[in-house]
């Protein structure tokens, strides 16, 4: 059931939200989570018992306001209640993704000097024993799975609520107490370039970022989203506030091998991903359609070809292309619809550029994908389509966030003023000053321009521009944009600095290149020998052709080699958020760069 009060309600603290779901919405789903095969769901009462039960366990417990407990789990209602909870009594939480390295962990576990650790399961504990073990500050340390022999966070819970007589006033109190402008998390960047920075992030900061973005989505209360990025990433965070801000029921996906399954069970109308996800899908379509023979195949393939060349902006006036259109979504489109469960409005995407033709096709089919930018320093979005403002234009971010002053430094650099911009990097004043000029711009190291539509264009990381060794600059994030477009290439970087031309690292979509391989009667034992396969390579050569022809001649791609290793975050290629850790790659393959460059060196010396 769901009811609507108009009612005016502040939300000026991430908690404040709790309050709406008594006041404005009835959930019975307000959060959920499968369980042994069931959808568990939590009603809005239910999600604000068990936070306040949390908050007052851990006053019963000794905690205080500041004090700071790291939470290290996947998506789930527990997250959440525990969110709450904490920030109910001023503590800090300290969320840390699951699959970073060791040495990230005890690092951050000495820089936050926490006093809880909760963690999600037996493999964390025992792989963080050592640590808190040791720890001069951990003093206690909860699971959210039930543990032989181990505390489970349930427990903070059934204290509080066995003394919430005692210590519930003391919440409201503590609660009241709380400005806006307070600390709420304090979130450890993913280390792609060195040592994680700990970013300090207020209510108002994350607060004023989900009203904002929360204006620019007209789905209504009771819509349902699916989550599945890593909500201990600020992105899917404050999207988490965002969606239940606005009243919409938030379902979080198994793990990321079940989403497409989870769709279809939830039929989400919203959920937020990052490109490298959506350029699955649309592999994944693709794969499907050539499977399909005859006219079958033939309306399918013209329908594909249709959506990608669809401009969201304006209207083709071409009668064959709107007749071909109409056919396609008669006949087709609804399909597609159907594997992501036939009811979603809205996806959002994050963390990297689209592919136009991404974009293109999704828009075409019936569904709104929303392009937007930040980071977790901005809290994190600075931009994000505003379908108020007209569909979105391919390859721009859309226009700025209401309340935010953004401009271009004199290098191109994008620099960001507002209620969204960080408190500070945590015990790191001086790293703070060189972020945040002194007149309040936060220095973001993107590089970007404004188009006439004053939309965002972001072109590259200003610290992953390099420079050849003919003066020449590359930019590395738009040609390896470029070469994803391919279907046989799952990952690529672009390296060649202070070299004599630019080359790639090239690992395959392994799946599409086996499928190549039984066409052309290709024979190999393993993804080693695969790549070493003249043919392959041709094939390739064939690719990055193609993607040279696009670009200048400094950002041609000289010389390519193909790796036999399939890039991921639990490999420690990617980030928690699919992007490339550049660092790790270049020392992981430091051997086939030196040989790629060996021959060019010697001339140069």
């Amino acid at each position: 059931m769901l009811i609507n009060i108009n009612k005016l309600i502040m939300v000026t603290r991430t908690f404040d939200i709790l309050n709406q779901y008594r006041t404005k919405y009835i959930l019975e789903d307000a959060l959920a989570y499968k369980l042994a095969g069931k959808w568990v769901k939590f009603s809005g009462d239910e999600y604000i018992e068990f936070a306040n039960d949390i908050s007052c366990g851990l006053l019963s417990m000794g905690y205080n306001r500041g004090d700071r407990i790291v939470i290290i789990t996947n998506n789930r209602p527990a997250w959440n209640i525990l969110d709450m909870g904490i920030a109910q009594i001023g503590a800090v939480s300290v969320p840390l993704y699951p699959t970073i390295s060791l040495d990230d962990y005890q690092y951050i576990l000495n820089h936050a000097a926490p006093r809880m650790l909760i963690v999600a399961d037996k493999l964390l504990l025992e792989k963080l024993r050592p640590l808190f073990e040791s720890s001069p500050t951990i003093e206690h340390v909860f699971t959210i799975n039930k543990i032989e022999g181990a505390n489970n966070w349930k427990e903070i819970g059934r204290q509080g609520h066995e003394r919430s007589d005692e210590f519930l006033p003391q919440v409201l109190q503590i609660k009241d107490s709380i400005s806006p402008d307070d600390m709420v998390t304090l979130i450890y960047t993913s280390g792609t370039t060195g040592t994680p920075k700990g970013v300090m992030l207020s209510h108002n900061n994350i607060v004023s970022n989900f009203k904002a973005t929360g204006a620019r989505n007209y789905l209504t209360a009771g819509s349902r989203a699916l989550s599945f990025l890593p909500i201990s990433h600020i992105y899917e965070r404050m999207l988490n506030y965002h969606f239940q801000y606005l009243g919409i029921a938030v379902y979080y996906a198994e793990n990321m091998g079940a989403i497409m399954e989870n769709i279809k069970e939830v039929q989400p109308h919203i959920f937020t991903t990052v490109p490298r996800l959506l350029e699955r899908i649309y592999i994944g379509i693709i794969k499907k359609g050539r499977e399909l023979k005859g006219v079958k195949g033939k309306i399918f393939n013209d329908a594909i070809d249709v959506a990608v060349k669809y401009n969201p902006r304006s209207k083709n006036n071409n009668i064959i292309y709107r007749l071909r259109l109409m056919i396609a979504r008669k006949f087709i489109f609804p399909k597609l619809l159907e594997v992501l469960g036939g009811h979603v409005r809205i996806i959002v995407s994050g963390g990297a550029p689209l592919q136009t033709r991404l974009v293109n096709l999704f828009y075409a089919v019936g569904i709104d994908l929303l392009e937007g930018y930040g980071l977790t320093e901005t809290s994190p979005v600075i931009a994000v389509s505003d379908l108020r403002k007209g569909k979105p234009k391919p390859g721009t971010m859309g226009p700025i966030l209401e309340d935010l002053e953004v401009k271009i430094a004199e290098d191109g650099e994008i620099l960001c003023k507002g209620p969204n911009v960080m408190l500070g990097y945590y015990k790191n004043p001086e790293l703070t000053a060189r972020a945040i000029d002194s007149d309040g711009f936060f220095h973001t190291g993107d590089i970007g321009i404004f188009d006439e539509n004053d939309f965002l264009i972001v072109t590259d990381r200003k610290k992953e521009i390099f420079k050849l060794s003919n003066g020449k600059y590359v930019s590395p994030q738009v040609i390896e944009n470029k070469l994803k477009e391919s279907l046989l290439i799952d990952q690529t970087i672009v390296i060649g600095e202070n070299e004599k031309f630019a080359s790639a690292l090239i690992s395959p979509n392994f799946t599409q290149l086996h499928n190549w391989c039984f066409t052309h009667e290709i024979k190999f034992s393993d993804n080693d020998e695969l790549i070493q396969i003249p043919e392959v390579i041709e094939c390739f050569q064939k690719e990055v052709n193609l993607i040279n022809k696009q670009v200048g001649n400094a950002e041609q791609i000289k010389r390519f080699r193909l790796v036999a290793d399939e890039w991921s975050a639990q490999t420690g290629e990617l980030s928690p958020t699919l992007k490339l850790k550049r660092r790790q790659i270049n020392e992981k393959y430091a051997g086939i760069i030196d040989e790629i460059y060996v021959y060019s060196r010697a001339e140069i010396n």
